[in-house]
């Protein structure tokens, strides 16, 4: 008695840890995981903090530039100068055989429209990179919106399909108690087990079906596909609202995007234009020569220090009309990309309107389909009844469950394709985001 009771403690606890072990999962919870841990939005956020880096780049043209530089030279064999002092030429050295320097460099841009552009280009950069993060959150959310709701229709299906053996059985059973007292036939007990047989096997392909959206699932939310996740419990109500609202394309991300892309295309004219500007810049020198006959350390090595200041302008004059060609390739840039906003602005227009078109044909599927359960059922009830006053045979029975089983899963189906309609709908207005808040 002991044994049997410690036995049952541990399947009891055995059971507990295993539901633990499930996290259950919102819509909401797998959007937000995959938002935090899926490969995409990670590499997004590091073109981010790259951009950042970017305009740090780009700053720096404007700041100073300080070098130092320092060597030294051993000359075993010295060149020999001739020189001419008041009409007698002097061979002499112009060198020591060790020499040595050491200095620093400074350069400040005053102007150069290169650099100006680069940084306007540069926060410019940051800002696309941010857009683009935000349309793969939207691509992200998306896909784990349309996953999840392909797990729970097939778990709505898997019920479907228990209810249907539940039901089928019930009836196996009033047979079985039919043929034992001589008021059925033993082969319609026969019968009825064959179709319990064929709805298990029905209901192994849809366990398979539902592990394996779930694997999709875990796999688009980053989610480690070993672990087991378990659906919340909720109603799919259809919601009319969306269909009031109009949409204003040029808020979508992906118009942005090209948006972006525009104005980053302007830079790039801009800073090929900005080579037919002149550069100005000023540079300052400082620093030691030493030279001596012996090695820098000896007493005779001579020191003497150096300075210079200066100011360089650059002016291009011509550079074989590279420049321009260049400036004529960034012009028609601009213009391919104008038409590809042209042509995503009306492709964002069609998707809307298809959105909200399928949106309503679905939601008068749901509403069929509703109808046909809850017709399905009253035919079910009534054939049983039937069937044991003897009024209808188990062919009847037979199909009027299978005729209820159809019926439940086209109105699963119904609510799946809705489902993928909404998501489509609320892509189309742009607010995806909407279902994480």
């Amino acid at each position: 008695m002991n044994r049997l009771k410690l036995l049952l403690s541990l399947v009891i606890v055995g059971f507990v840890s295993f539901a633990n072990a499930q996290e259950i999962v919102a819509l909401k919870d797998a959007v937000n995981f995959a938002l935090e841990n899926k490969a995409e939005a990670k590499r997004a956020d590091l073109a981010i903090k790259k951009a950042e880096y970017k305009i740090d780049e780009a700053r720096a043209g404007a700041l100073p530039q300080i070098s130092a530089d320092a060597g030294m030279q051993y000359s075993p064999i010295l060149q020999q100068m001739v020189l001419t002092f008041a009409g007698q030429q002097m061979k002499g050295e112009m060198s020591r055989p060790w020499v040595s320097n050491i200095g620093v460099s400074v350069y400040q841009n005053i102007f150069d429209q290169r650099v100006f552009t680069g940084l306007k280009a540069a926060k410019s950069t940051r800002e696309f990179y941010q857009v683009n993060a935000d349309l793969t959150d939207e691509q992200i959310i998306e896909r784990v919106a349309n996953a999840y709701y392909q797990v729970f229709i097939q778990e709505e299906k898997l019920k479907t399909i228990e209810k249907s053996y539940e039901n089928t059985n019930k009836v196996r059973n009033v047979i079985k108690s039919l043929v034992e007292n001589g008021l059925a036939k033993p082969i319609d007990l026969d019968r009825i087990v064959v179709q319990l047989n064929n709805i298990s096997s029905s209901r192994q392909q849809l366990i398979n079906a539902v592990d394996i959206n779930k694997n999709a699932l875990k796999f688009y939310m980053g989610y480690p596909i070993e672990q087991s996740i378990r659906l919340t419990e909720e109603t799919i109500t259809p919601n009319l609202a969306l269909l009031e609202d109009q949409i204003d394309v040029e808020n979508r991300t992906e118009f942005k995007v090209l948006s972006k892309q525009k104005e980053l295309l302007g830079f790039a004219k801009e800073a090929e234009r900005a080579n037919l500007y002149p550069t100005v810049g000023l540079s300052a020198n400082y620093g030691y020569a030493g030279m001596g006959d012996k090695f820098i350390t000896s007493k005779d090595y001579f020191w003497s220090d150096l300075a210079s200041v200066g100011l360089s302008v650059k002016v291009p004059i011509f550079s074989g009309g590279a420049i321009k060609a260049k400036i004529n390739q960034a012009e028609i840039d601009l213009l391919d990309i104008e038409e590809q906003m042209n042509d995503t602005k009306l492709g964002l227009s069609l998707e809307y309107q298809n959105a909200k078109a399928q949106i309503e044909n679905t939601l008068k599927s749901v509403d069929i389909q509703e109808e046909n359960v809850s017709l399905a059922e009253k035919v079910l009830v009534n054939t049983q009844n039937n069937y044991q006053q003897g009024l209808a045979n188990l062919t009847e029975i037979l199909d009027a469950e299978n005729a209820l089983t159809d019926a439940r899963n086209n109105y699963s189906n119904a609510l799946l394709e809705y489902k993928i309609a909404e998501i489509a709908l609320i892509k189309a207005k742009g607010d995806l985001k909407t279902l994480i808040q």
